[in-house]
């Protein structure tokens, strides 16, 4: 078979084809350029976006930690120590009592003058007293005559008993001869009662030392009008104390009163002895508490034989209580006054927990906490007044209790 030429307008076409593929190669290779272009600033948002994102997370994280408040914490004491209870108190005579007349006159001398020392029945002062001497002299002469007079209605009632019994003498005059003679026996014995009382009065001129002590006061002179008893201050001779023992009270807080018993040794202090201790003993107690200050009152005797303490010096009363096994301490900046009570933040689990606790005593710079905590807990030192329970804390530290 003979071939057959081609046409001429194959010829052109393929020519035509020919000439255009260096042109489609070109517009190829721009678009797959301007594709990795649009890729690589599409991957350059993307991350961009991404650090952004990241970046933000980030800083909310950071902002959110910041925000958690960090706390120092420590632990609570496990053993209160023994505590001194130091009490104001007053030195005073363990008998005081004012000297007063018992008979009225005029004082005729004195032998003891302030600061004299004197013993039990020694004569500290006489009285004259004219009239009270008259009124026993009197009372003696009525006494004289009540008894002659009795003599008499004796004598009497003897014989009329005697003419009664010949019939001389009704019985009616017997019995009035009888009655009179123990109406007379009535009389002297009225009589002699009241020579006595009148003697009484006259023994007081002699003003005797009820006990062994000083004379702290006179307050009379020779000469001086005596007025009997003790109805104004100005009767008033001498003041005598006996300060051998001294006593002082003391008011015991109510928080303390079961450490505080009978047999105690607490020792004594006053600013006038610098240093020294004067040794005394917790004699008795009011036992009971005194409901407006919530005190009991106990009373310390201190021996004074060698005079060296004075009565009404401003004493201080040193009591040693001794510590509580059951209880704790934290430091006084760990308290939270609140309108409920008393709180202190402790940390549990990374939050606030705000417990009540039940005080006792107070070392200044720490407290004793008898409940409420123990000595495993984290309690929070230097709280803010706006801590709130349940709230997240970090810790900043944690002190040892022996820190604390």
């Amino acid at each position: 078979m003979i071939p057959q030429e081609p046409k001429a307008s194959d010829v052109a076409e393929k020519l035509a084809d020919g000439e255009s593929l260096p042109q489609r190669s070109r517009h190829t290779a721009r678009i797959l350029t301007l594709a990795a272009i649009a890729a690589l600033l599409g991957a350059g948002v993307y991350d961009g976006i991404h650090r952004r994102a990241v970046a933000a997370a980030s800083l909310a994280t950071a902002t959110t930690q910041t925000a958690i408040p960090i706390v120092d914490v420590v632990h609570p004491h496990n053993d209160a120590t023994d505590q001194e209870l130091v009490l104001p108190g007053q030195t005073m005579a363990f008998t005081d009592t004012p000297i007063y007349a018992r008979t009225s006159g005029y004082l005729k001398h004195w032998y003891f003058d302030i600061g004299a020392h004197v013993r039990q029945g020694q004569l500290l002062a006489q009285i004259e007293t004219p009239e009270l001497d008259a009124q026993l002299n009197q009372a003696r002469a009525d006494l004289e005559t009540a008894q002659a007079n009795a003599r008499l209605a004796g004598i009497t009632a003897q014989r009329t008993a005697g003419l009664l019994r010949t019939q001389s003498i009704s019985t009616q005059e017997r019995d009035n001869a009888a009655g009179a003679y123990t109406a007379d026996q009535a009389i002297v014995a009225s009589r002699q009662a009241e020579v006595a009382r009148l003697q009484e009065l006259q023994s007081y001129e002699n003003v005797y030392a009820p006990f062994d002590g000083e004379i702290t006061t006179r307050n009379t002179d020779v000469g001086d009008l005596i007025n009997a008893g003790a109805g104004a201050p100005t009767t008033e001779l001498f003041h005598m104390a006996a300060t051998r023992t001294l006593r002082i009270f003391a008011a015991v807080p109510e928080i303390d009163s079961p450490a505080v018993h009978v047999g105690a040794a607490p020792t004594v202090t006053l600013d006038e002895y610098p240093g020294q201790m004067f040794q005394g003993h917790l004699m008795r107690s009011s036992g009971a508490i005194n409901p407006v200050s919530r005190t009991l009152l106990v009373e310390v005797d201190v021996d004074n034989a060698d005079g060296k303490l004075l009565p009404g010096a401003y004493a201080f009363v040193h009591f040693t209580l001794p510590g509580r096994t059951d209880s704790v301490t934290v430091p006084s900046n760990a308290l939270l006054f609140r309108s409920e009570g008393l709180r202190v933040g402790v940390v549990r689990n990374g939050k606030v927990d705000l417990v009540p606790i039940t005080i006792g005593r107070d070392y200044g710079d720490r407290v004793e906490v008898l409940s409420g905590v123990d000595a495993s807990d984290q309690i929070i030192v230097n709280p803010s007044d706006s801590l709130m329970g349940g709230a997240d804390v970090r810790l900043a530290n944690e002190k040892s209790a022996g820190t604390a």
